[in-house]
């Protein structure tokens, strides 16, 4: 467009039109698609709808549903995944509790991710923090006896974890909000392995998994239920190292895991 201002023809750019700004969409995508083929890279498929998700058939409950802690949202990454790999993943190098501060190693979890048993204690210990792995001490050396030579199975039968994944300092009971920092990822842990039977170590893996404040003493050997899931209490194989004549007690709990296993408890 141009004008007259005081005798000199000035050109003014005009806004442009949207035929032009077509064609110069039309030109880029042409160029880029130019190079592409320049460079080998065939053209983009047509898209097609995305395939409906698959649901994993279950007749069991989802443990985490209902949560209220944020750190499991519906939209977060942990909460969505759907094997053991990728929830330890999704954790990575965890910040999410002052625990993180001292701790050599995240001790996650071990043994079959679809086992029909599991143990769930309180939380990793000296040799435990040193090698990644739970229950690697003497507390679970003794663990391994009651898994191998009482119950005549394997240690990578079942699967093992804690609440907490984190070395409490100096072996401490862990605390409430480490505890809670935590137990999403435990929820989640006993979602994707789904086990029939649930073996709980210890107070602080009882009364996280019972949401109670019960002492131990009171809920062991007694079967209790963990969103459908049949939930033994026990003593910690740590505590039996300071008090080994409750070993008995621990063992006739044992027995009754043992026969609900093989279908025998009434």
């Amino acid at each position: 467009r141009v004008v007259r201002s005081g005798g000199e023809r000035i050109a003014l750019m005009s806004e442009p039109s949207d035929a032009d700004e077509l064609a110069a969409l039309t030109t880029t995508l042409k160029r880029h698609l130019q190079r592409r083929q320049r460079a080998g890279l065939g053209y983009l498929p047509k898209a097609s709808p995305a395939p409906a998700k698959t649901v994993r058939p279950t007749d069991k409950p989802n443990v985490l549903g209902g949560t209220e802690l944020d750190m499991l949202a519906d939209n977060s990454a942990a909460l969505q995944t759907e094997s053991l790999d990728d929830l330890r993943a999704a954790i990575g190098d965890c910040q999410r509790c002052k625990l993180c501060a001292g701790r050599t190693h995240i001790v996650f979890g071990v043994g079959d991710p679809h086992a029909k048993l599991m143990f769930v204690g309180e939380g990793p210990g000296r040799d435990e923090d040193l090698q990644g792995e739970p229950f690697v001490g003497r507390a679970g050396q003794l663990l391994t006896d009651i898994i191998t030579k009482g119950m005549g199975l394997k240690r990578e039968d079942v699967y093992i974890c804690n609440v907490v994944k984190c070395r409490p300092p100096e072996n401490r009971n862990p605390e409430p909000d480490e505890v809670a920092a935590c137990e999403p990822f435990l929820k989640k842990q006993i979602d994707i392995v789904r086990p029939d039977i649930i073996v709980g170590l210890g107070k602080f893996a009882v009364q996280t998994l019972m949401s109670s404040k019960v002492p131990i003493g009171k809920l062991r050997g007694t079967w209790a239920s963990y969103h459908g899931i049949k939930l033994m209490p026990t003593f910690h194989p740590a505590y039996l190292l300071r008090n080994p004549a409750d070993k008995k007690l621990v063992w006739e709990d044992i027995k009754l895991v043992i026969k609900e296993m093989r279908g025998e408890n009434t």
